[in-house]
């Protein structure tokens, strides 16, 4: 009940008494029967608030404020907190001997006969392992798991190398969080750059493929091999990645692969986190940087690939890119670096289309493909190439895309046509559009080189 309940149901009973009034009441009289009235119903009402707020009490605490940056004790006592908590985490997990005897007891108790070489076991012996195995491989051992790896066996037998292999990865998987976590200074469940810094500089004496690399490189090394988690999985560029993206992606995985030391060059050159990539990559920086001041400046961008992006397309980079006094940094640079190279790619997509995006109104029209491709039409004449139809590339690109809309192409219709690679590079380098133009013939040519390859 409110006050203006109580005030309303107490001027109530004041106009209408119970029993009749005989003598006429006095002014004062009156206002201190109305407040002997409030009194009486605001205690009831504040009687009935307290029998309530007893039944709160019995509702689970779930929000718990976090420490001030002047709390540093409860900061301290957080961080103990969470430290302990992992490693609690952490000896929950199966170790070494701890596998070794699970695969001890799953080819004890494989159920004949085996497909080829391939061990199997019925789900009768893979619960028998389950009581056997120990107590920290109870999650394993469950319909669940078993129904997941269960395929076209005949005789309703899962592979044992699979069911291993998954436990492993479960492993895997749970100490590279609890790892990650370690580092994960707000305790919020994401990493910020300087976190995950700290993780792959701790991370590089373990990676025998990185043992060559001179120690001044390090900082360069950690911040291309940290640009390329922040460029896919920070989309919004908020300066932070959950653990969760960065344990679902395959990078972590590219990254341990370093690990391997008869890793093949083949794979090393296709990591970008490989020592021979990194080298690459900054190599190419230095060698575009010609006045040396670690910056670079358009003309100097201009270098980059075949030199064959066009002027428009650069600019459209130095006005929307994190620029110092009109050049670039070297993250800035990582980022323009992964965009180009990886443009099949939602994320790279989304940067290239920001850069085309001229009007900033989250289409292509036809203003903005001509407003391109007039660049790659002067670069033509330049070079002494015959001139092309934007009529003819326009309707080209509309037919490749196939956008919901006619007359627009968005971001999402590029990514669902599986074509914005092709599209993009049409647009802003002269030596794409030539190598799309003479496609066919590029093609022919293959074709027979391989047949003159084949005669001799």
């Amino acid at each position: 009940m409110t006050c203006a309940e109580i005030k309303s149901r107490m001027l109530n009973q004041l106009s209408h008494p119970s029993t009749p009034v005989i003598e006429k009441k006095s002014e004062q009289e009156l206002k201190d029967e109305e407040m002997d009235l409030f009194t009486k119903y605001y205690s009831e009402w504040k009687g009935d608030r307290k029998n309530t707020n007893e039944f709160y009490k019995t509702i689970p605490r779930f929000y718990y404020r976090l420490p001030a940056e002047d709390e540093v004790l409860l900061q301290k006592l957080r961080e103990e907190s969470r430290a302990v908590f992992l490693q609690r985490k952490s000896r929950e997990l199966l170790d070494n001997e701890e596998l070794q005897n699970l695969w001890f007891l799953l080819d004890k108790h494989q159920t004949p006969p085996m497909i080829g070489e391939e061990a199997m076991i019925n789900y009768e012996n893979f619960l028998k392992v389950g009581e056997k195995a120990g107590p920290k491989c109870k999650q394993f051992f469950t319909a669940k798991v078993f129904a997941k790896l269960l395929h076209t066996d005949s005789y309703g037998r899962i592979s044992i190398m699979q069911f291993f292999n998954y436990v492993m990865r479960k492993v895997w998987l749970h100490q590279t969080r609890i790892g990650l976590s370690l580092y994960d200074v707000a305790g919020q469940g994401y990493l910020r750059e300087s976190d995950l810094e700290n993780y792959i500089l701790e991370l590089i004496p373990t990676l025998p493929q990185l043992d060559g690399l001179e120690k001044s490189f390090y900082s360069f090394y950690v911040c291309t091999a940290v640009r390329k988690f922040f460029f896919f999985l920070d989309p919004l560029r908020t300066g932070k990645i959950k653990i969760q993206d960065i344990l679902a992606c395959s990078f972590l995985d590219d990254l341990l692969e370093l690990r391997d030391e008869e890793l093949s060059k083949e794979s090393q050159e296709t990591n970008w986190f490989s020592a021979p990539s990194a080298l690459r990559v900054y190599g190419q920086y230095l060698n575009l940087d010609k006045d040396h001041n670690g910056m670079l400046s358009k003309e100097e961008l201009s270098r980059y690939g075949t030199a064959t992006m066009t002027n428009v397309f650069l600019d459209r980079v130095f006005q929307e890119c994190l620029t110092y006094d009109g050049e670039m940094d070297y993250k800035t640079y990582l980022d323009f670096v992964l965009a180009l190279e990886n443009r099949k790619e939602p994320a790279a997509l989304q940067y290239i289309f920001k850069l085309l995006d001229i009007e900033n109104k989250g289409y292509l029209n036809v203003f903005s493909l001509n407003y391109f491709f007039r660049a790659i039409q002067e670069l033509m004449k330049i070079h002494g190439q015959d001139p092309v139809s934007f009529q003819d590339v326009k309707d080209e690109i509309f037919d490749m895309v196939k956008p919901k809309d006619p007359l627009k192409i968005s971001l999402q219709d590029l990514i669902n046509s599986n074509q914005g690679d092709t599209v993009t590079t049409i647009l802003i380098d002269l030596n794409g559009f030539w190598t799309y133009e003479n496609r066919e013939a590029l093609v022919a040519n293959d074709n027979e080189n391989s047949a003159d390859l084949d005669d001799t």
